[in-house]
C-alpha cells in the first residue's frame, strides 16, 4: 500500500495550520507546514539582503540551508534553519510577503518540494500548503482545499496579533492577503488552486472543531476503504 498522505491546501487565513495540526494529532500522524519552509527562506533572504528576483542566490540559499521540524513538550511544532529556531520570526506579515515572493521562483520550489516529498515518503503525514494536492503529492490518499471569505480571512489574520485591532488594520490585512492571493494564483509554477479531486471546504461559518471532524471522518472512511482492497 502506498504511503498515507493527507494534503491540505488553501489561501492564508483559511484555517489550514490549526486544522492540519489538530487533524494530525487525532490521526497520530506527523504534521508538516510547507508554508513555513517558504517563510524560512524568505526570512533568511531578507536578512541577507537577497533580491527576491535573484534566482541564483535564492537557489544557493536553499541548497545551503537545512530545514527541520521538532515538537516541544507542549506539542507545538517548531521550525529550525540550521539549528536556529525561526518559529516566531516567520509569523510576521513581512515574512508572509517574502514567502510569497520567493515561492514564485522555480529553483526555490524545486528544492523545497524535494524536501517535502522526502518528509512524506514514509507516510503517516498531514501536509499543508498551497500546492500539496496538485504538485507535491498529486496521488495523496485524501486532498482538501480550505477557503473562507476574504473578510473572515483578514479578521483571523488580524486576530493573530493578540490585541484589539481597528477596522483600518483589518482592511490593511485584507489588502495584503489580496496581493498575496493574486501572486499565488497567477504564478507560472504551481499556482494556488484546488486539485481536481480535492474536497472543497468553506470554513467561513464553521468552527475549528467542525472542520477537523469533517476531515477526520473523510480520512478514516478512505483508510477503511483502502484496507478492504
Amino acid at each position: 500500500m502506498k504511503p498515507v498522505v493527507v494534503a491540505i491546501d488553501g489561501p492564508a487565513g483559511a484555517g489550514k495550520s490549526t486544522v492540519s495540526r489538530r487533524l494530525a494529532q487525532r490521526l497520530g500522524f506527523q504534521y508538516v507546514d510547507t508554508g513555513a519552509m517558504y517563510r524560512v527562506i524568505g526570512v533568511l533572504a531578507a536578512e541577507r539582503h537577497i533580491d527576491p528576483n535573484d534566482a541564483e542566490a535564492l537557489e544557493r540559499l536553499c541548497r545551503e540551508t537545512r530545514i527541520s521540524f521538532r515538537d516541544d513538550p507542549e506539542g507545538r511544532t517548531h521550525i529550525y534553519a540550521d539549528g536556529r529556531d525561526l518559529s516566531d520570526a516567520i509569523r510576521t506579515p513581512e515574512a508572509a510577503q517574502w514567502a510569497s515572493k520567493v515561492s514564485a521562483v522555480p529553483q526555490v520550489r524545486a528544492h523545497l518540494v524535494a524536501q517535502q516529498r522526502a518528509l512524506g515518503d514514509k507516510g503517516g503525514v498531514v501536509m499543508e500548503g498551497r500546492d500539496i494536492g496538485t504538485v507535491v503529492f498529486p496521488d495523496a490518499m485524501a486532498k482538501f482545499f480550505l477557503d473562507a471569505s476574504p473578510r473572515e480571512r483578514a479578521r483571523r489574520r488580524a486576530a493573530e496579533l493578540h490585541r484589539e485591532v481597528s477596522e483600518a488594520e483589518i482592511e490593511q490585512v485584507a489588502r495584503e492577503i489580496a496581493e498575496r492571493d493574486t501572486r499565488d494564483r497567477n504564478r507560472a509554477h504551481a499556482p494556488l488552486k484546488p486539485a481536481d479531486d480535492a474536497v472543497y471546504v468553506d470554513t467561513t461559518d464553521k468552527s475549528i472543531d467542525e472542520v477537523v471532524q469533517l476531515l477526520y471522518d473523510i480520512v478514516t472512511a478512505r483508510r477503511a476503504e483502502l484496507a478492504t482492497l
